[in-house]
């Protein structure tokens, strides 16, 4: 029999440290841990045999559904050249551009729907997610065509490097559990080569598997790394 499971909170100076109980998430263990303390514990890095949480109530990460006057601060998101990189296949980062292709999801007209991610009530970068079987050819390349798929972005550059993405998609993925609670697995798929992007990605529970080509708006394929998370294993 293996042994079980670490789970860590951390606490400013504290740390409170427990085994997962069989049966229990991860996210359930944190829980428990963190009991007495004055927040929700976040993940700080499951990627480990020991999984790591953290309480800071000085810094909230929440998301809200966006709206049409998000659209130019997604328009200037979009251009940066740290995002513009790897989202270039949505099309051009004007406006006009921006507004056309953004304003669908926003109004609930397509599967997609598009979230705005806050720090402490500041608008920092944004995510989308939608039912991977709603896009058939999408869904052709996935292993789970029924999982949950998102996608997202730190929009503000001086946030980048402070935990902040893996905060936005922990938020994002409590909520999700609530908004589609049929789901059994969510699903990324970054390109490759960005490795600070698949590295969010462990750190909040999801499994790098099987990579694969997908093809983009000028006939050209990227390769993108699947990667899946096991919603009963992590979040419960």
């Amino acid at each position: 029999m293996s042994d079980p499971a670490h789970v860590v909170v951390e606490y400013g100076s504290r740390e409170l440290s427990g085994v997962i109980q069989e049966g229990e998430s991860w996210a359930h263990a944190a829980d428990r841990l963190a009991a007495t303390m004055p927040g929700e514990p976040c993940a700080l890095d499951l990627s480990g045999a020991c999984k790591r949480f953290v309480v800071d109530p000085d810094l909230r990460v929440t998301l809200r559904a966006m709206t049409r006057g998000d659209l130019p601060d997604l328009a200037r998101w979009r251009a940066a050249e740290h995002v513009d990189r790897w989202w270039s296949n949505d099309g051009s980062p004007d406006i006009e551009t921006v507004t056309a292709k953004y304003t669908p999801h926003i109004d609930g007209t397509t599967p997609t729907r598009m979230w705005v991610a806050e720090v402490n009530g500041r608008s920092v970068g944004f995510l989308q997610d939608y039912r991977i079987s709603a896009y058939p050819d999408f869904a052709l390349l996935t292993p789970d065509p029924e999982a949950i798929g998102v996608d997202y972005a730190i929009g503000e550059e001086a946030w980048i490097g402070r935990g902040i993405g893996a905060r936005m998609l922990w938020a994002w993925l409590l909520r999700t559990r609530h908004r589609f609670p049929d789901a059994t697995t969510y699903f990324a798929a970054p390109d490759h080569r960005n490795q600070s992007s698949l590295r969010v990605l462990d750190k909040v529970g999801f499994r790098q598997g099987t990579w694969f080509d997908e093809p983009q708006r000028d006939g050209t394929t990227e390769t993108m790394v699947g990667c899946a998370f096991d919603v009963a294993t992590v979040i419960g």
